[in-house]
């Protein structure tokens, strides 16, 4: 099952599912991941965290902790 960790930067992904429990779930949902959301991977920092990303016209940089979180297709 590949991450958002894992997509590659200048790719689009679709949101499948949001694995983790309670406030980090609650947490990732209220920044916009749902399911069948598209994601643009603008860029990744030097080393790897964070991830820079536009979901629902706006940017948003997500730790590599919780982008492993968010599965995607």
């Amino acid at each position: 099952m590949a991450t958002l960790r894992e997509a590659k930067v200048g790719s689009e992904v679709k949101v499948k599912s949001l694995k983790g429990e309670g406030a980090l779930k609650r947490r990732l949902m209220d920044m916009g991941f749902t399911k069948g959301c598209k994601v643009y991977i603008r860029k990744v920092a030097p080393l790897g965290d964070p991830v820079e990303v536009t979901i629902r016209g706006y940017e948003l940089s997500v730790r590599k902790d919780d982008a492993e979180c968010i599965e995607v297709e």
